[in-house]
């Protein structure tokens, strides 16, 4: 990557961590968040200031102050998968609290300058931001639109595709640039529904009508970059430098769809305040 985009995969990355994340965290109510997210600083800080940093032991331990916080959200995670038969919204916010873990390894490693399972350090940046925003972000909503969905059959699919496009994603980064490709396609059609779901419940309130219509008319855009460059990888035909991936499919998910959607559902009285997973009504109240 350029130094341009490296620079600005940084800011990225210091979003997810610093605005994003606690945003989104502010949703959950899930078994052991709250003190998380009152520590959440405490945490994300250093790492953020990390990124900033030559490569080295010092960096490496500024990051890896993130690793606790990251390793409770996954603690979470698997409470709510064995606190019972996990539901479709169930499975969106464990992907969602589980997410921060794989970013949070994935940057110290880079900050250390090791190539953590082979992989380039450039991909492991990249990693960092992916798990922050298609993989926190995405699935909280999806989780979202799926208990204000009442529960139908648009919103668990929604609640269950985010989260299997990001699981086949990364099992491609392991297998191959084809399986990768899959993930992407299923991931892409996830957030496409999410978007239009989105776009459904933009009734109250100019202002919210406006945020969730914005991040629902970003994914429609960004989401067929994200393929495009995924079928370029795996068939070796022309797509975009990874370096303007980071400036038009990176930055819009980032403020389009992310922070747009996240403010949208911080302003809205349907959210969830329950904090265990149980039937009550419209959805599922584990948010």
């Amino acid at each position: 990557m350029s130094a341009w985009s490296h620079a600005l995969l940084n800011v990225l990355i210091c979003a997810g961590l610093l605005v994003v994340m606690p945003l989104g965290l502010r949703l959950v109510a899930a078994p052991g968040v709250p003190r998380v997210r009152r520590l959440w600083l405490a945490a994300a800080g250093p790492a953020a200031v990390s990124v900033w940093l030559p490569r080295g032991w010092l960096a490496a331990v500024l990051a890896a102050a993130y690793l606790p916080a990251a390793a409770a959200l996954a603690a979470g995670a698997g409470r709510l998968v064995l606190a019972g038969r996990p539901r479709p919204g169930t499975v969106a916010v464990a992907t969602a609290l589980a997410a921060p873990s794989v970013a949070a390894s994935a940057l110290v490693a880079e900050r250390a300058g090791h190539r953590l399972f082979g992989f380039d350090l450039d991909v492991l940046s990249l990693t960092v931001a992916h798990f922050h925003y298609a993989g926190f972000a995405a699935a909280l909503v999806a989780a979202l639109v799926c208990d204000v969905d009442g529960d139908r059959p648009a919103g668990r699919l929604a609640a269950l595709s985010v989260p299997a496009g990001v699981a086949v994603v990364f099992v491609g980064f392991f297998t191959s640039e084809w399986v990768e490709l899959a993930g992407a396609a299923v991931l892409t059609a996830g957030m496409w529904l999410v978007g239009w779901l989105s776009l459904r419940q933009a009734r109250a309130g100019a202002a919210r009508r406006g945020l969730l219509a914005t991040s629902a008319l970003t994914l429609a855009a960004t989401m067929v970059l994200a393929l495009a460059w995924a079928l370029g990888q795996a068939a070796g035909l022309p797509h975009p430098p990874i370096s303007w991936m980071v400036a038009t499919h990176g930055l819009a998910n980032a403020l389009g769809f992310a922070l747009c959607a996240l403010i949208a559902w911080q302003r809205t009285a349907a959210i969830p305040r329950t904090a265990a997973p149980q039937r009550t009504g419209a959805g599922s109240q584990w948010l």
